[in-house]
């Protein structure tokens, strides 16, 4: 039964991709909608074999009829489509690292009324993957989004931020507020320091299903041995398959059809090598908190009520650092919204847009002020000081030069007691570190997140090894075995890669022994 479900599915993408090759209108290029699966239905699919051979579904964009670009950014081309006539709004894609091809075709919707641009970020998708002499970077990002602006000869647009795309909708927005004409926040990440609570995106995965994706992974790679794939081919496989066995309920609500997982895994996460770690690690050094309290930009925070990337206080601390947004949760939706509730959403849409009211070059000019005021107070916190360092020795020394104990009691995020943690362990400050590991326990068990937990406990046994104080560091080991975590945490500028029970019973066994920091920043 279960290859006979696939069967059938995979001649139903033939289908399509045969009707809609002869008829490449909306109504016809978006799927059906109506008795969709939704996780709310709990229903178990496992395909039972590794599936190498992905449908060829082609590419929406070349469907759809667009206006097609190349356009010079510094040192690079980046691709750009646009379509339709009136208020020019661009997309910004989520990732980081993925590309523009999942706002097709929907949005296809709003060229009636919107001239809809969509490009690909560098580092990704068809734009040119070249990181240039400064390497990539929010900065960078921005700078390459308003060369478009500038390049389509828009005074001013809508900026529409998905995900990730929506930090690079805010942080463009408070440096660019002369061009921005609203602001759009779809599902859209945060970056403030607030916590938002654990995710929420392996809640409704089966423990069958849980169970198949670790196969897939261990499968996937005795097949790259085999057969040496490229990189591209390995993230391919490894995206399709997961998505047939569950992996799409972490940030979706309703099942996608095989046609859009088989797009998906083609053409929807491709990026540069390392460009996702270095763009989050770019992100990390940024801070939005308090930045739009006079912002006059029309802004529209759109959240799906089961949009499980972060916990249940995202879409509220969103919210509130935007007092003069207006926000709409969607009850049926997930991360996306527009393909779950494309009436409601591109209603909303098509309203915000015709009713954009004129900004005052005045409160533009307060706007700008403000925020001068904003990035001072930012840039003397501890919070801005941790987050905008790097992880490397350099930037550790940075932290340690500036650190006092009185930090300790304002960090309540174990990842930045950690960072402080490792610094002080660095310059074998090893008292400051074991308070702040110890401050890192806490705190992660206050959110009841057992994985940081164990490494904070971990790193205390090493704090109390160095410090000649075995029995101690031994008790703390022993805490960490009786968790019993599968879970193996990386650091990666130490060189070391664990398993955190086996690592534990190891030093109870003999004590740890400094590593140093090798990487450079």
């Amino acid at each position: 039964m279960k290859h006979s479900r696939f069967i059938r599915s995979t001649l139903f993408i033939v289908l399509c991709v045969l009707f809609m090759s002869c008829t490449p209108e909306q109504h016809v290029l978006e799927p059906e909608l109506e008795n969709r699966e939704s996780i709310l239905d709990r229903e178990v699919f496992i395909e039972p074999e590794l599936l190498t051979e992905i449908p060829q579904i082609p590419r929406f964009c070349d469907q759809i009829e667009l206006t097609k670009h190349r356009i010079k950014a510094g040192n690079v081309e980046l691709y750009v489509e646009e379509e339709g006539w009136g208020t020019p709004i661009v997309l910004i894609n989520g990732g980081p690292g993925g590309t523009h091809h999942y706002f097709h075709p929907w949005f296809s919707r709003a060229k009636k009324y919107a001239r809809v641009i969509y490009y690909d970020q560098r580092g990704c998708g068809l734009s040119d993957f070249n990181p240039g002499e400064g390497g990539y970077s929010v900065d960078q990002a921005i700078s390459d989004l308003e060369a478009i602006r500038k390049a389509l000869d828009i005074d001013k647009w809508v900026v529409l931020g998905y995900s990730y795309g929506g930090f690079l909708a805010q942080y463009y927005t408070i440096h660019y507020p002369e061009h921005t004409a609203g602001m759009i926040l779809l599902g859209a990440s945060p970056n403030v320091r607030d916590d938002t609570g654990s995710s929420r995106q392996r809640d409704f995965i089966s423990e069958e299903e849980k169970n198949r994706l670790r196969e897939v992974r261990q499968q996937l790679i005795e097949y790259d041995k085999k057969n040496d794939i490229s990189r591209k081919e390995y993230i391919q496989i490894m995206i399709y398959n997961n998505f047939l066995n569950g992996d799409w309920k972490r940030q979706q609500f309703y099942r996608p059809s095989l046609e859009r997982i088989a797009q998906n895994a083609l053409y929807e996460w491709d990026h540069d090598e390392n460009f996702n770690g270095i763009l989050n690690s770019s992100r990390g050094r940024v801070d939005l908190t308090g930045a739009f309290n006079n912002n006059p930009i029309p802004t529209l925070i759109l959240e799906g009520q089961y949009d499980l990337t972060w916990g249940e206080k995202k879409k509220d601390i969103l919210k509130n650092n935007h007092p003069n947004g207006e926000m709409l949760v969607f009850e049926n939706a997930g991360h996306g919204i527009y393909d779950e509730d494309p009436e409601r959403f591109f209603s909303v849409l098509k309203n915000f847009i015709k009713t954009l009211p004129k900004i005052k070059s005045g409160d533009i000019e307060a706007f700008k002020t403000s925020l001068l005021e904003w990035d001072r107070a930012q840039k003397s916190s501890p919070d801005y000081i941790i987050e905008s360092t790097g992880w490397g020795r350099n930037s550790n020394k940075i932290l340690v030069q500036s650190y006092s104990r009185e930090w300790l009691e304002q960090f309540e995020v174990p990842r930045q007691l950690l960072k402080m943690g490792f610094a002080l362990y660095d310059f074998e400050k090893y008292e400051d570190a074991l308070l702040s590991f110890e401050k890192m326990e806490a705190a992660a068990e206050e959110k009841n997140d057992r994985q940081y937990m164990s490494i904070a406990i971990i790193w205390q046994g090493h704090m109390l090894d160095l410090m000649g104080k075995r029995e101690d560091a031994i008790s703390r080991y022993k805490k960490v075995v009786a968790m019993n975590l599968d879970f193996s945490p990386s650091h990666g500028q130490y060189g070391m890669r664990y398993s955190v029970t086996p690592y534990a019973r190891e030093r109870i066994k003999s004590p740890f022994k400094r590593v140093e920091n090798r990487q450079v920043d």
